[in-house]
């Protein structure tokens, strides 16, 4: 019977495309304006954005936000992205484009969108610490990537939340993780269904596989070290945030894996954890 409810599940996934809440094409043309080489000017970037003015206002929102902690108010959109930078302008949109999703379908009551949203920043805080660390794939991608990474489970919540119970309940009476009781309930996790999500935005692979490979980062074909990266750093803020929970034994094996030391990105984690320099951009979003 699941199997029959995850094959539905999985053709509803690319529409999804159509509800961001701005048009999917101003995330394409972001995404080529602020890639690698390309030659767009802050004032490109501020044109496509401005297209949008619901849009163009939550951005300046959160950049004149606690968060950034920047000195003087910024008050358009070019002049944020030359503050803060073309990636992060790109990680707020994309944290506005999956928080939209929250307006368009009803939230189960038990799902939690301000612990959701925490721990997405602290995986995407950590997987930038690594990259920087050990010198694998490019900081402000892998924070990209840690920022989305479980945009699957916000996504079952939303679209089958009947089955996201389930799965929910399967995990804590069987003492799973959560991926495991995913795969138990219906025979994929939830990096998958967020991996289809995020392919049918036109974001690149390079953000995308990462989070579908960041519970099994050894088979990735393509991207194994960026998805070791982001599986580790989801370790790592689970074991800070549980330590008596299954995950420390885990970042032990993916620590060797990245040649890092445990110690020593236990200790970034743990320094997050107890920081709240995101309290306020989580509140936003929230």
């Amino acid at each position: 019977m699941n199997q029959d409810r995850i094959q539905g599940f999985l053709q509803e996934l690319p529409q999804m495309r159509q509800d961001l809440p701005f048009s999917p094409e101003v995330l394409r043309t972001l995404f080529v304006q602020t890639g690698g080489g390309s030659l767009a000017s802050l004032e490109d970037v501020g044109k496509t954005l401005g297209k949008d003015q619901g849009l163009t206002t939550r951005i300046l929102s959160l950049a004149n936000s606690a968060y950034y902690g920047l000195q003087a108010e910024v008050q358009s959109v070019p002049r944020a992205a030359a503050v803060l930078g073309m990636a992060e302008i790109r990680n707020i949109v994309l944290a506005l484009g999956v928080n939209g999703l929250t307006r368009r379908y009803p939230i189960p009551e038990d799902f939690d969108l301000g612990e959701y949203w925490t721990h997405q920043f602290l995986v995407a805080m950590v997987a930038k610490e690594l990259s920087d660390m050990t010198d694998v794939g490019k900081p402000d991608n892998l924070f990209t990537s840690g920022l989305l990474h479980d945009i699957g489970k916000l996504i079952t919540a939303l679209k089958r939340p009947d089955d996201w119970a389930a799965i929910r309940e399967k995990a804590e009476s069987d003492e799973m993780t959560d991926s495991e009781a995913e795969e138990d309930y219906w025979g994929l996790d939830h990096a998958v269904i967020g991996a289809l999500v995020l392919r049918s935005w036109d974001l690149p692979a390079t953000l995308v596989e990462p989070v579908n490979w960041h519970h099994s980062p050894d088979l990735s074909p393509e991207h194994s070290t960026e998805s070791n990266v982001i599986c580790l750093a989801d370790c790592v803020t689970h074991a800070v945030t549980d330590p008596e929970g299954p995950y420390v034994e885990r970042v032990e094996q993916l620590c060797q894996a990245v040649d890092v030391d445990m110690d020593d990105i236990m200790e970034v984690g743990e320094e997050l954890l107890d920081s709240d320099d995101i309290e306020q951009f989580v509140n936003i979003l929230s």
